[in-house]
């Protein structure tokens, strides 16, 4: 027996057990003739005592960091007790002790506060893993992935496992593909989603259907992506789209639950996608906090049904705002007294290139009454309270305008109001809100090829008071400067987006289920029936067979842990995870493969094509 005990184990109540702990040597400190080793496992660190009586025998079997470490001793309450580790109050008085395996100096040191780079710790991954900051992510994960897999369980949900060697149908990212030995110049794709698969698993009468799954898309990288990813992936047969929600809803609750102990009692807010935008600037918004956007001035097609205030700002002879296709505004709370070094440093962050904007507009919205703009020269201070009441600024706030083309604006003021957020402290990271976002438009119009393309995917089926809008009409565009007035720009998808803390974690929908409806979807996004039997013929002929109403979602299962963990990066919550440039940097993948292998799949490498 290697140990009887774990070193995360032993308390007071251990005081006078004779016990064997193995594990990892973290820290070495000597005092005179005796020698204290705090020795960790996985499930924790207990501190060690070497008495004077075996002094000769460390010095014949010095200890090292990291090394293997078997000890057999008595537990024995400290003196100097440690109240930051749950066995601070105890150690471990060595009678004899075996060094299992060494270990060379690691690169960096193995504690939280390590001095090892991200790039270093990386490349020696299976070290990093051994610090208490990364197994507590991991034991998140765990613990996710655990009270999911009860909630479906419970739920009659049935985990059933599908093929990660498939079909390339590229519609959205680019699929990774895997050569053929045996079918010479075939290749499979690894799933971008299981989606097609678990549709057919509803027409086979699995009626609920989950899988915590794999998926792969290559794309380009940053912090928050993954060439392989996880989802939790789940698809319901017989529901509409209140069904979803009100079951995946309470999946999310009972995570936050069981994994932070948190009762979300709270009702989850609902809000259209157009609300969304014209709201927040995007259809995933941050609503931990108001600061709202107060439009402006706007392009009439972007929002038909709203009131435009452009009255507010023209007509003052400011070209900025007289040229501008939007305009928009928001106050942020208690910045009036911020100085000038402040607002400059506003107006550069915004020139950012990520950003894009050409400059920044404040009003200060004094205590006194009073307000100060870095326009007054074209607007008077009525003009500039007009401005704060449309905006529901207060004494002590100030706005922020920015103005240029409607998308980039709209993306730029989203993302302000995101950053001040923080800034200001409202962007909490213990606190969780959850909305679903709903109503999304079924099509984006892709001018390069002036055709219809799908916002979700190609088997979301449309609202059903717009399904007749969608069989009735012909789906070609005759003017592309026109493209709004085709009656397709109207049509809702049956679609649901769940936000957290201004993450998407989740997006679904009500599926397409009849086969004359998936084949007009097929021919809205420009493929003939040619290519409709070539990529999804299966798919069609199964709809065929008396396919049910269904519909689904899929979690970011990777992004859900990295919110609960309170941090910005998926990768933080994955054990052996890609770098920026989708690499794997502790066994050097992606890599070359040999010459004998291209023959055996008969494919010739031609670097210069």
């Amino acid at each position: 027996m290697f140990r009887s005990h774990t070193c995360g184990e032993l308390r007071l109540a251990d005081v006078k057990k004779i016990t064997t702990l193995a594990g990892w040597v973290q820290t070495i400190r000597k005092f005179g003739s005796i020698t204290f080793v705090d020795l960790r496992d996985r499930y924790g660190i207990t501190q060690l005592l070497f008495s004077e009586t075996l002094n000769e025998k460390l010095e014949a079997n010095p200890l090292g960091r990291e090394f293997v470490l078997q000890v057999t001793g008595v537990v024995n309450e400290r003196s100097n007790k440690n109240g930051n580790i749950p066995t601070g109050e105890i150690e471990i008085l060595v009678e004899d002790f075996s060094i299992l395996n060494k270990s060379i100096t690691p690169p960096f040191t193995i504690q939280d506060d390590t001095d090892g780079g991200d790039d270093l710790r990386m490349k020696y991954r299976y070290l990093d893993l051994r610090r208490q900051a990364v197994k507590k992510n991991l034991e998140l994960r765990y613990a996710v992935g655990r009270s999911t897999r009860n909630y479906l369980h419970e739920n009659q949900f049935m985990d059933i496992e599908t093929p990660f060697l498939i079909k390339s149908t590229p519609e959205g990212a680019r699929d990774f593909v895997v050569p053929s030995r045996m079918n010479a110049g075939q290749f499979y794709a690894l799933p971008q989603s299981p989606q097609t698969f678990k549709q057919l698993l509803m027409v086979s009468g699995y009626d609920r259907y989950y899988q915590i799954v794999k998926c792969f898309r290559d794309e380009d990288l940053r912090a928050d992506r993954q060439p392989e990813f996880t989802q939790i992936d789940c698809e319901m047969a017989f529901v509409e789209q209140e069904d979803i929600l009100n079951m995946f809803e309470q999946l999310i609750k009972r995570i936050f639950k069981d994994v932070k102990n948190i009762d979300y009692t709270d009702a989850v807010e609902r809000m259209t996608w157009e609300n969304a935008m014209w709201t927040y600037g995007n259809d995933k918004p941050d609503i931990r906090f108001e600061m709202k956007l107060c439009n402006l001035k706007f392009p009439q097609h972007t929002f038909p049904a709203k009131e435009n205030i452009s009255t507010l700002i023209s007509g003052a002879d400011f070209k900025v705002f007289d040229e501008a296709e939007t305009i928009i505004a928001i106050a942020a709370p208690g910045c009036s007294e911020y100085t000038r070094k402040q607002t400059d440093e506003l107006t550069e962050w915004v020139k950012r290139p990520q950003i894009g904007m050409k400059g920044l507009v404040y009003i200060k919205c004094n205590t006194d009454g009073s307000y100060k703009s870095s326009v007054d020269k074209f607007y008077s201070e009525e003009r500039l309270k007009e401005i704060a009441n449309a905006t529901n600024a207060q004494p002590g706030d100030m706005i922020f305008i920015l103005a240029g083309a409607e998308e980039r604006t709209r993306k730029a003021v989203s993302e302000l109001r995101l950053y001040l957020g923080q800034q200001l402290g409202l962007r909490k990271a213990e606190e969780f809100k959850l909305l679903w976002v709903l109503d999304f438009p079924l099509f984006e119009y892709a001018e390069d090829d002036n055709r219809w393309v799908a916002r979700h995917h190609p088997f979301t089926s449309p609202k059903p008071s717009d399904i007749e809008i969608m069989i009735n009409n012909n789906p070609v565009i005759e003017n592309a400067n026109e493209y709004l007035k085709h009656p397709y720009a109207t049509i809702k998808a049956n679609a649901y987006d769940m936000v957290l803390n201004g993450n998407e974690i989740g997006g679904g929908s009500i599926r397409i289920f009849q086969k004359e409806l998936q084949e007009k979807m097929f021919a809205a996004l420009g493929m003939d029936e040619h290519e409709q039997q070539h990529k999804f013929g299966f798919l069609l002929g199964a709809f065929e067979y008396g396919a049910p109403p269904h519909g689904g979602i899929a979690f970011g299962f990777d992004r859900l842990c990295s919110i609960l963990g309170g941090s910005e990066s998926i990768r933080d919550f994955i054990a052996f995870p890609k770098n920026n440039s989708g690499r794997d940097v502790m066994i050097d993948a992606p890599s070359t493969i040999d010459e004998k292998q291209f023959d055996e799949l008969q494919i010739k490498l031609d670097l210069k094509a």
